[in-house]
């Protein structure tokens, strides 16, 4: 029977494997993406169900969820040089000159692309990912293996005649259509947009639960075979071979015999980038001939055999036509250069940030300038400078507002910083409506079918003002609304009537006091048993709570100060939303595992994890998720698997059975 499931779960393995090959490399998949999804989740239970067939290549890494404190800092087997830039053809021709002298013989290029992301070293060993390293100082970086097994384009089995042991470098990136769909996500749970795609891409990789690196849907090119002993010639050679084995490779990458067809592809590629549907900053040349590279060598930083070329962040001018105010969904004050329609990157610009009051003063802007706009590595483009021949000594200085432009409230200054504030968060418009969406979204009370949009036409409608009027829809006020079904009604109504099963900790988060994020909002509902509780809670007393200081105290005591804000929840604990802990599930017997961590790995017999997991925060202790340094007790059950390896391997872990744990209990089994 045993050996039936590990041939079952090998099989979907290898089926898995080949049809990532078949969707990312090859482009002709065989089954769609559901089948392939029911597919994975088969893998998946049975892989729950059997950890002793546990393979860390399997499929089922893209899923995600292991959890990483810290990442290892790991040295480079060979090192990451970084490339030298050119910016013009003239610099160009120099290092051909340069290439030209050393080796005295013919020389062809390949010429690459510059993908704007982050650098990454894998390792392979048998065909199979062993390691992913981040770039760093070029000699040592961080190991972020289990985030970059979530990106679909990076395989984790090989196919073919592959080598034993080699290194693959490459970049990891976010398409634009990615980073937008981050974005939206953010707006509406009502938290600053990423900048853009290469910031977040990077920043990405250094998430702690891998989990949440998969949802980012990162992507991943395949540029640089590494290794002591090359099985080819020419690079161009090893990019086909490295796609044969299964890796993405640039599809715009071509071999050049002259420097003049390298100039024809920067030449091409300078404009057609826009059409693309990721960022690159550049183009890289390579010589193409293995043993010419080795002839050529490196200098103290980077190839003698390569040099990246970079593309001119554009720059047009365009007259300012006037600068308005955007009020944020936190209060926050951002200025807004509104141009004339110009032509920069392949698209039409006619805004430009302004960031904030010192900027501002720092350009000198008057009305009407006529201004330098650039669009380099941010998204949203940018002021750089005036053009002081063109402008009317008669228009007036800018002068930044000293009202909300959407409510008239003065504006408040935060102190040692630039950045404005409207104060009048419960009456403010942009500031009611963001809090609103906070209340909804995914990990606040979750209420789907209810986005931004619909937000926002319920309160031009004057249906809802705050979270408490929610509950009080009906769908005959709902079927009115722009695109609005029946269907689409009821589902509405559905989801606000469920989210009254949302826990304390959760409501306590969606209601929006300021400085309360995630973890406070948790810290405060293990700490106090109801809303009540939490209310007539002094600062001293709030200072007290593990993760609170005295700004996020205050907040706490001022929220609960205001009329309104007490009304709301008022009105809240009327429509039975959640305001108070469950019952019994956060009853503490005791405080016998206090400061302890636990993990529970196998197939338990005497309880059942949940039930486990329950009773070490009962008696005072903590659950965390993977082994490291800081877990004190790995409990195992039948047939452990890789969890216990990594347990014993680290040698500090106390390792416990099932009866051993309930004995740290008192607890009879």
């Amino acid at each position: 029977m045993s050996e039936n499931i590990q041939k079952k779960i090998e099989d979907l393995r290898e089926e898995l494997h080949q049809h990532n090959y078949n969707y990312y490399t090859l482009d002709e998949p065989t089954i769609s993406d559901f089948e392939f999804d029911l597919k994975l989740k088969e893998l998946q239970e049975l892989e729950e169900k059997h950890p002793e067939f546990y393979d860390s290549n399997s499929p089922t890494s893209r899923v995600g969820g292991e959890i990483t404190k810290n990442f290892p800092t790991v040295q480079h087997q060979f090192r990451m040089y970084s490339l030298d830039n050119s910016y013009d053809f003239n610099d160009l021709e120099d290092w051909e000159k340069r290439v030209q002298k050393a080796l005295n013989e013919p020389v062809e290029f390949v010429a690459e692309l510059k993908y704007d992301g982050a650098s990454i070293s894998i390792l392979y060993e048998n065909g199979k990912l062993k390691e992913a390293v981040t770039r760093g100082d070029g000699f040592q970086g961080d190991e972020i293996t289990p985030n970059v097994k979530t990106i679909s384009e990076i395989p984790m089995q090989l196919h073919g005649d592959y080598p034993d042991r080699f290194f693959i470098r490459g970049e990891i990136y976010l398409t634009r259509k990615n980073f937008d769909k981050i974005n939206k996500r953010r707006e509406e749970e009502g938290l600053d947009p990423f900048m853009n795609p290469r910031n977040t891409a990077s920043g990405s990789l250094k998430i702690q639960d891998s989990a949440e690196v998969r949802k980012r849907g990162l992507s991943a090119v395949l540029y640089q075979y590494i290794s002591s002993e090359f099985p080819a010639k020419t690079h161009w050679e090893l990019l086909q071979k490295a796609k044969s084995w299964g890796f993405h490779i640039s599809e715009q990458a071509k071999l050049c015999k002259t420097l003049d067809e390298v100039k024809a592809f920067i030449t091409h590629w300078d404009t057609a980038r826009h059409q693309l549907g990721f960022d690159i900053d550049g183009i890289v040349i390579k010589v193409n001939d293995l043993s010419q590279q080795r002839t050529l060598g490196y200098t103290a930083k980077s190839p003698r055999w390569a040099m990246a070329y970079k593309f001119k962040a554009e720059k047009v001018e365009t007259e300012l036509e006037k600068v308005t105010y955007q009020v944020g969904r936190t209060g926050a004050i951002t200025p807004v250069a509104n141009l004339k329609p110009v032509l920069l990157a392949g698209t039409v610009v006619k805004r430009a940030s302004l960031h904030n009051e010192d900027i501002i003063k720092k350009l000198g802007l008057h009305e009407h300038d006529f201004v330098f706009v650039e669009k380099g590595g941010e998204i949203i483009p940018k002021i750089v400078g005036v053009n002081l021949e063109k402008r009317d000594p008669e228009n007036p200085e800018i002068q930044y507002i000293k009202t909300c432009p959407e409510c008239g409230t003065e504006l408040v200054k935060i102190e040692d910083q630039a950045i404005h504030f409207c104060p009048n968060e419960l009456h403010c418009p942009p500031q009611v409506v963001g809090r609103m969406i906070h209340y909804v979204s995914r990990k606040a009370l979750n209420i789907e079918n209810l986005g931004s949009e619909t937000i926002e036409q319920l309160y031009r409608e004057k249906l809802v003002e705050n979270p408490a009027d929610f509950y009080a829809l009906t769908k005959e006020q709902l079927l009115p609304l722009e695109r609005m079904a029946e269907k689409s009604a009821q589902n509405i109504i559905s989801g606000i009537e469920k989210s009254k099963e949302i826990p304390f900790e959760k409501v306590l988060y969606g209601i929006g006091i300021k400085h309360v994020g995630e973890t406070v909002a948790k810290k405060l509902a293990k700490n106090f048993e109801s809303i009540d509780e939490l209310k007539k809670a002094t600062a001293a007393e709030l200072i007290q709570v593990e993760d609170i200081g005295g700004k996020i105290a205050e907040s706490i005591v001022a929220f609960f100060e205001n009329s309104e804000n007490q009304l709301m929840i008022e009105r809240l604990k009327s429509y039975g939303v959640q305001l108070e802990k469950g019952e019994s599930t956060n009853e503490v017997l005791s405080n016998v595992l206090e400061n302890k961590t636990f993990l529970f790995t196998g197939k338990l017999s005497l309880f059942t994890r949940d039930d486990a997991e329950a009773m070490v925060e009962k008696h005072g202790g903590k659950n965390i998720s993977a082994v490291s340094k800081n877990l004190n007790y790995l409990v195992v059950g039948e047939k452990a698997g890789s969890k216990l390896k990594k347990a014993q391997d680290i040698g500090i872990i106390e390792i416990l059975d099932e009866q051993q744990f309930l004995d740290l209990l008192g607890t009879p089994s």
